[in-house]
């Protein structure tokens, strides 16, 4: 067996996602004061190193469950929008290339949504996207050799924040089109596009999409992925399986019931689905983003992050500085204040924040 074809699906289901990722053994852990100090210093690449993730605590996942209550409709809602307008934009096979990890739940989802709905054949692959270092060259080589047309891949992710992964995503893609002389569309397929930056979106809205709480116990498993020198020229981008959550795992379960209800809405009568309006989106970020950096003293726009989604990764699997929000009280950021508490972090409220919540990362230079 070649490495190619060591695909898996994680704890999901075959037929939901295949994973283009190399599974590397669970070592090598940097503690998350240590990796900020060495990404922040240039030493290192965010990519190279992995701090370990823990399991969510009991009031956490109280808070998650909430979330899902309130939340699960608007979630499944937007897939369907955002099936709809796939459907609209390609004709015949559509090839469903999510980001992992954020967009793996929503290209699950999508991957039953467009069969059962729209009457389109698909498949789906969960590649590795990097900052600075670009989309996995050998996973997309890859699904290309398995048969499938460059005209049908979309690419899937959860939210945009600052635009970062959709840029990096167009440059990535038009290299690789140079190189191979294909046309495959860099373009980004998204719930939410707070940045204004996606190809195609369902919302500009920063609402708490549920899945974006969670690390592994929600994106089958698997960690963010890396890229080090564990991954040969010919090796997909590397992640951890964490095989010792398997009993805390939820999943499959959240995808079920993500589709399910998605299934349901769309034997609804449902208006026709409109692009979102990026433009504005966009002007809000750009407006937003160069306020924030004056006000806070920050030069590296890489340390603030916009949005319920990115605000919340900060303060999962970053060293955070603050986290501000528009309303304290509001359910969207009940998890978010649960963890400035248990992170003994700042929580300042700005009632003129274009957004529900933005964490900022500490800088591991000062001082």
């Amino acid at each position: 067996m070649t490495v190619l074809e060591k695909t898996f699906s994680g704890s999901y289901r075959a037929g939901d996602v295949s994973f283009l990722l190399k599974p590397l053994p669970l070592q090598g852990f940097v503690d998350i004061a240590e990796k900020e100090y060495l990404i922040q210093s240039g030493q290192r690449h965010y990519s190279e190193m992995l701090s370990p993730e823990a399991l969510p605590s009991a009031r956490y996942l109280s808070v998650f469950r909430e979330a899902c209550d309130a939340n699960m409709a608007r979630m499944a809602a937007d897939c369907l929008a955002l099936a709809a307008l796939i459907a609209e934009r390609r004709s015949g096979p559509v090839t469903l290339v999510s980001l992992a990890r954020a967009g793996t739940p929503v290209g699950v989802v999508l991957n039953r949504l467009l069969p059962a709905v729209f009457n389109r054949a698909t498949s789906h692959y969960s590649v590795s996207i990097i900052r600075d270092r670009g989309i996995d060259q050998v996973a997309l080589e890859h699904i290309l050799a398995h048969g499938h047309a460059p005209g049908s891949i979309v690419f899937i992710d959860g939210w945009t924040g600052k635009g970062v992964i959709s840029r990096e995503l167009a440059s990535a893609v038009a290299a690789f089109n140079q190189r191979h002389g294909t046309a495959i569309d860099g373009g980004l397929y998204v719930l939410s596009d707070l940045a204004g930056s996606a190809a195609c979106a369902a919302s500009c809205d920063d609402y708490l999409i549920p899945s974006s709480i969670l690390n592994a116990t929600v994106s089958g498993l698997i960690s963010r992925s890396i890229l080090n020198e564990a991954i040969g020229p010919a090796d997909f981008h590397g992640c951890v399986y964490y095989q010792q959550f398997e009993a805390h795992d939820q999943s499959q379960a959240f995808a079920d019931d993500l589709a399910s209800q998605a299934m349901a809405l769309a034997a609804l009568p449902r208006k026709a689905a409109a692009p979102s309006d990026k433009e504005s989106a966009a002007a809000v970020s750009h407006a937003y983003m160069m306020a924030a950096l004056q006000e806070h003293g920050i030069s590296d726009v890489n340390l603030v992050k916009p949005g319920i989604g990115e605000a919340t990764r900060v303060l999962l699997r970053r060293t955070p500085r603050l986290l501000i929000v528009r309303d304290a009280g509001a359910p969207e950021v009940a998890h978010l204040a649960l963890l400035a508490q248990e992170k003994n972090v700042q929580i300042v409220v700005d009632r003129a924040l274009p957004y529900h919540a933005v964490s900022l990362i500490r800088s591991a230079l000062d001082g």
